[in-house]
């Protein structure tokens, strides 16, 4: 599991006090970009995409922390931690699976945006089963690693807008 982050300040003008907060969770086998299947899920490497949402929240003002894992848990232990605003998920195959998965989206009470690089809906059938898609605030699908960009740029969107609350002073959930 990998955990990176990239900080920025707001700029002047008259949105939120402070940055919006984006936590980027993205689940297995996420960490064998550009080796993996390149002809469903492109050949942009985890770091490359990272880098690419990174750069596009310098502009945007939004800071942002990257957590990838091939563990459920260490995902539902990300998402616990509850020091974002709102979170950008590529649940991967446990968007098919993760009943868990999506009691934590639920629980940490952050809206979030699906992101997928394929299009699961044109796949095997077993991949149209989504657990996620219902409990997001948008989606996107199909669009490689620009659907990452584009659900950032929704998010500020939202921030600007008001639609997304500070969360400020939240704290990790307690465990038992």
């Amino acid at each position: 599991m990998s955990e990176t982050g990239a900080g920025s300040a707001t700029g002047a003008g008259t949105g939120p006090a402070r940055a919006l907060r984006v936590l980027v969770l993205n689940g297995p086998n996420l960490d064998l970009l550009g080796t993996r299947e390149p002809t469903i899920y492109g050949r942009e490497t985890l770091d490359e995409i990272n880098a690419g949402i990174a750069a596009r929240a310098v502009e945007l003002g939004v800071a942002v922390a990257f957590f990838q894992s091939n563990h459920e848990g260490a995902l539902i232990d990300r998402l616990h931690r509850r020091d974002f605003d709102a979170a950008i998920v590529n649940a991967a195959g446990l968007t098919h699976t993760s009943v868990s998965l999506r009691d934590a989206l639920l629980a940490v009470e952050r809206p979030f945006v699906e992101v997928h690089l394929s299009d699961p809906a044109t796949r095997e059938p077993f991949r149209r089963i989504n657990f996620l898609e219902d409990v997001a605030v948008a989606r996107f699908v199909g669009l490689h690693a620009r659907g990452y960009t584009l659900a950032l740029e929704e998010l500020a969107r939202r921030w600007a807008a008001g639609l997304i609350l500070a969360r400020a002073g939240d704290v990790e959930a307690p465990h038992g």
